[in-house]
């Protein structure tokens, strides 16, 4: 057997999560002989998409004129640039940003939809607006039927049934290591083949990176680390993928690619330990639950309080400027059956396995069985009977740090004062109250529910880390996902697309992501890439 495999076809892909399934998909519509690589195995075809909650960001669709939302692009636009904070050398960013906002719709939303992908009929709202922080105007988190592994099942049936699949050649436990280069021209990649060792290499007019981003890997998010927040968390939690490990970040660099926004990475500052984990450091996000409190690593307020669901970024911002860099939510079971949840697919089985009966369920009469789970199996759940119980569980996994046990009670007794028709004024309470003007999370928020009620007990402490998800930086291109050199100009034959190009332009969201478009710029920017190689309008 030869030492070294070679393959020859018209454009290879490197990585088979969403942007490479779709970038295929799109290029086997005109007969292109496409060779699709991913390192991981075949059961795990999807990227981490699959293990995603599974929603996109989109505008004016027909489930929002369906519940009487009325919102339009210039709307939309006008909260992504407030959101964003772009700068003036942030071009090719808001050039994406931009296009997303007016083709998102069109091209996403419609074509997913020919492609078999269904979406809920209410539209969820995440990263709301309010009068202190930019976000959503309107509500366009637009979940799909089956969460993040039926929209992969859904790509994955279209890519695998095409009219033209014997053109596509797909080949897992490929790890491509360097990229081959001609006269300035990318021309193909090289690697191994780790079921056997056995290297390979890839002959390929057109070269797509859509291996993810970094945060995979914590030790380069460490070293990417924005520094405004001082120094990294000494505990962070892996929610991404265990391949986003920025390995063709540094090919790409090698070949004269661009990368730019590295320091800008989508972390989650409700990270909780996986009670089955399958890597080191495995977390999963909870969605933190409205009504709870939530408290410094010394169990004091914030003095902005915390509610999730407004402002993901100010949050982790405001866990990760103390010196201990996690935190904490105190509720109770009654807040939790109603509010807990958990982002992703592999704990919303009723949402997975389209369950219709089961996941109205959980709307309307919580999540009882999740949070059973969570209080049995996972060590960062702790429940009492008694505030002072729960402090005294608190100190004993609080890592050294000396808790504020006045501060604790104090903080539990305001909050529920201010839950009387006459009690004094919360804002986190205000916002909830506004929150549940919307009828989606009228059903999900509990109404003005207290922490210290006997009634709703047990007590539950939740104990939280930072937790890694997305990069929002990455290698810079143009709008037809042409990877970009330091000088500006278009590297011949390589393309970029979803989380190794930030989603698109290397940092399509600027500073923070309105949620959803980052599973929409995978389907963009690969459908853009393929365009871009037919030479065709989409």
């Amino acid at each position: 057997m030869s030492s070294k495999q070679h393959y020859k076809v018209d454009t290879v892909i490197a990585g088979g999560g969403i942007a490479g399934i779709v970038t295929a998909l799109n290029l086997l519509e005109s007969k292109q002989k496409v060779l699709l690589l991913d390192r991981d195995e075949e059961s795990n075809f999807g990227g981490l998409a699959k293990l995603s909650f599974g929603a996109m960001f989109f505008v004016n669709t027909p489930q929002q004129r369906w519940t009487g939302l009325k919102d339009n692009a210039d709307l939309a636009l006008q909260d992504w640039i407030e959101n964003a904070q772009f700068t003036e050398s942030d071009y090719w960013p808001r050039q994406w940003a931009e296009f997303y906002v007016n083709n998102c719709t069109e091209l996403g939303y419609k074509w997913l939809r020919k492609q078999g992908v269904r979406f809920l009929p209410v539209v969820n709202w995440a990263e709301r607006r309010s009068a202190d922080n930019p976000g959503n105007s309107v509500p366009r988190f637009h979940v799909v039927w089956g969460s993040g592994q039926g929209l992969s099942d859904a790509l994955i049936a279209s890519l695998l049934s095409h009219r033209h699949v014997a053109n596509l050649q797909i080949c897992f436990r490929h790890k491509v290591t360097d990229m081959e280069q001609q006269d300035g021209r990318v021309t193909g990649l090289r690697g191994v083949n780790e079921h056997n060792d056995q290297s390979f290499t890839v002959e390929a007019d057109n070269t797509i990176i859509a291996s993810g981003g970094i945060c995979g890997s914590i030790e380069r998010i460490r070293d990417n680390w924005y520094k405004p927040w001082g120094e990294p968390p000494q505990i962070i939690l892996n929610g991404s993928h265990r391949y986003a490990d920025g390995l063709l970040h540094d090919a790409a660099r090698e070949a004269g690619a661009r990368l730019t926004h590295m320091d800008k990475q989508w972390l989650y500052a409700g990270g909780i330990r996986h009670p089955k984990p399958s890597l080191p450091g495995h977390g999963l996000s909870i969605i933190s639950s409205k009504t709870s409190l939530w408290l410094d690593s010394q169990g004091r307020r914030f003095s902005e309080p915390l509610v999730g669901g407004f402002d993901t970024r100010r949050i982790v911002e405001n866990v990760c400027r103390q010196e201990h860099k996690y935190s904490w939510q105190i509720l109770n079971m009654k807040i939790a059956i109603r509010e807990f949840a958990i982002s992703g697919s592999e704990y919303n089985a009723a949402l997975r396995d389209k369950k219709v009966f089961g996941f109205l369920r959980g709307i309307f009469f919580g999540v009882k069985g999740l949070v059973d789970n969570m209080l049995e199996n996972c060590d960062d759940f702790l429940v009492a009977n008694s505030i002072d119980e729960m402090i005294d569980k608190m100190q004993d996994n609080s890592e050294g740090v000396i808790l504020d046990r006045q501060a604790i009670v104090e903080g539990i007794k305001t909050y529920d004062e201010s839950a009387e028709p006459n009690g004094p004024f919360d804002k986190q309470r205000e916002l909830i109250r506004h929150m549940r003007d919307y009828m989606l999370d009228r059903l999900r928020t509990c109404k003005d529910q207290k922490i210290d009620d006997p009634s709703a007990y047990p007590l539950i402490a939740i104990k939280q880390h930072i937790l890694t998800r997305k990069t929002l930086g990455g290698i810079q291109t143009d709008l037809s996902s042409r990877v970009l050199s330091h000088s500006g100009e278009p590297i011949p034959g390589l393309y970029a697309v979803g989380e190794a190009a930030g989603y698109g332009g290397g940092g399509i969201h600027g500073l923070r992501s309105l949620e959803g478009t980052f599973l929409g710029g995978c389907v963009m920017s690969g459908r853009l890439a393929a365009a871009s190689i037919l030479d065709k309008q989409l």
